[in-house]
């Protein structure tokens, strides 16, 4: 599904409070919180923050949120991603990726492409995977990362992550470019580098790319080149995306009466059959307008509410 668009400029929709989505491009060499800043400056808007770190290093889908859309942001988070992996094998790293200090050198010339696909299949489905020690992961109030730049050591408890599949898309020894489709949390660094040490070459990651986060895929997403671009001409708002399109999960459309119930926090009777997303819905407007974040509340007799967990609809 390709998601709507604004056609005409924030000023002149329905609501008087901009909120939406921006899909970037983010390239190499910035981080995501430099997108954001970038993002406020452009739009005036001060309420915006990203979906999902990509570090400087890396490139590509960065879904940032802005206005009231931000609140939107812990479901959007949870979304699973994709990436273009390309790791190299034969040298492991302390940061698991090119910029770290080398650890190890071993020839992977022995590894052959079927070896290497065999190791991807060990990381398949439900496992658990240490985050990398130079990660923002938080050990006892402080970033994983400021306390390795001192030269404390990290250890960092492992944690349940789903890969979907690793599908090897190039063979180029000693590097190989793999396509990651995960869910979220997933560091693909720690994947790199953990195939390595079951090819017992080592390996570590040269080049990410993020090509999904969500629904939205690099089809969505616009360049920040362009969006720096749009936001000096003024017409920026033809790159957002209403917040009623951040999530796909299955949705309701409300008629006037029913707005005004959820807007005041009454709950709506419900189809206790009805399909949900981890037991919620969206909520729109006929307009399309997201509304509300509705939860299926099963009562005692049979009987199904929805209630409001998320109101966003002002007026």
């Amino acid at each position: 599904m390709t998601p709507r668009k604004y056609n005409s400029s924030p000023q002149d929709l329905t609501s008087s409070v901009v909120s939406g989505v921006l899909v970037i491009d983010k390239p190499v060499g910035i981080t995501s919180h430099d997108v954001v800043q970038i993002v406020r400056r452009g739009t005036g808007i001060r309420r915006a923050g990203h979906t999902g770190t990509l570090d400087p290093r890396a490139s590509g889908v960065l879904v940032v949120l802005i206005g009231p859309a931000v609140r939107l942001s812990e479901f959007v988070s949870a979304s699973d991603k994709r990436y273009q992996a390309t790791l190299r094998l034969g040298t492991a790293t302390d940061t698991y990726d090119a910029e770290g200090t080398v650890t190890q050198t071993t020839s992977p010339e022995d590894i052959t492409e079927e070896q290497f696909e065999e190791a991807l299949k060990q990381f398949v489905g439900e496992i658990e995977q240490v985050p990398p020690p130079y990660s923002a992961v938080k050990v006892k109030g402080r970033k994983a990362y400021e306390l390795s730049r001192k030269g404390q050591k990290v250890e960092l408890p492992p944690r349940k992550i789903n890969v979907y599949s690793l599908e090897l898309l190039e063979w180029v020894p000693p590097e190989a470019v793999v396509d990651v489709y995960c869910s979220s949390g997933t560091y693909v660094r720690s994947l790199a580098h953990d195939v390595g040490k079951v090819l017992g070459c080592g390996a570590h990651l040269v080049e990410l790319r993020r090509t999904k986060s969500g629904q939205f895929t690099l089809r969505d997403a616009v360049p920040l080149r362009k969006l720096r671009d749009a936001f000096l001409t003024g017409d920026w708002y033809k790159y957002l995306i209403p917040a009623a399109e951040a999530l796909d999960w299955p949705s309701k459309v409300l008629n006037s009466d029913e707005v005004e119930m959820v807007r005041f926090g009454r709950r709506l009777p419900a189809d206790p059959e009805t399909e949900t997303h981890n037991g919620m819905i969206r909520a729109i407007t006929e307009q399309g307008d997201l509304v509300a974040l509705l939860r299926l509340e099963k009562n005692e007799d049979g009987t199904a509410e929805w209630q409001p967990a998320k109101v966003f609809f002002q007026s």
